[in-house]
């Protein structure tokens, strides 16, 4: 086992019909490094949100083995899989799935329920990411449905990075800003998870964004050809 890997997939198949004779994602082979920040590109529908939810272990493949830091993912019983994702895997969604009616504060703590850090380390850890997106800390008590889009996208960077996981996923989020914004927030999410030493999969359709990133997957390198695709 090399424990310099982050991510290790070997002989993967995935179809989201069973009964398939053809694998619609086919990985022979695919490893990141700790700390290494990866762009996946492709179009619209290419796969991309469906490698990051085989990454995550909301999908499991037909065959092979995705390990992350030496746990394989798709032999964990359901329940680990959740308590791993929990622990060791942050996510930012393309809609940021913060709770609207709930406060800054209370998303952020629905992120941290299964840590292992005290309430306090928590708290303050909160505090700091807030302050190094550029979050003032009074935003905490108001409503997620009261912040501007800007403002949620950096809320869910802190809610994916407070249990300092050990892989950050992120999935198209700068899709509704505008290029100023887009560079702003690329920024401020590599600085922390260079801070962090985090591994880093980040997925968009915009080439121009790939060159803020150590390495490039372009996922139709997955995908077998001639295989209608719907993800």
């Amino acid at each position: 086992m090399n424990n310099q890997l982050a991510i290790q997939i070997d002989n993967c198949q995935f179809r989201y019909q069973s009964d398939s004779d053809k694998a619609l994602l086919q990985i022979a082979h695919w490893q990141v490094e700790k700390a290494e920040t990866v762009f996946v590109y492709g179009p619209s529908g290419s796969g991309k949100s469906t490698l990051l939810n085989l990454l995550a272990g909301i999908l499991l493949p037909q065959q092979g083995t995705i390990m992350l830091d030496g746990v394989i993912l798709n032999q964990l019983s359901h329940r680990k899989r959740d308590a791993y994702r929990a622990q060791h895997i942050g996510m930012v969604f393309q809609r940021f799935n913060l709770i609207p009616y709930l406060s800054v504060g209370d998303n952020i703590k629905l992120a941290s329920h299964f840590s292992q850090h005290d309430k306090q380390q928590l708290q303050q850890r909160s505090l700091e990411l807030m302050d190094a997106l550029q979050l003032e800390g009074r935003l905490l008590e108001r409503p997620a449905s009261q912040l501007s889009v800007g403002q949620q996208q950096r809320v869910a960077i802190v809610r994916a990075l407070i249990n300092q996981p050990a892989l950050l996923i992120v999935d198209e989020p700068t899709s509704a800003l505008d290029s100023d914004a887009r560079d702003s927030f690329i920024d401020l999410l590599l600085s922390q998870v260079k801070a962090a030493q985090t591994t880093l999969v980040f997925v968009s359709h915009d080439r121009g964004l790939s060159q803020h990133f150590s390495s490039q997957l372009d996922i139709q390198s997955f995908v077998i050809a001639g295989e209608p695709y719907a993800v």
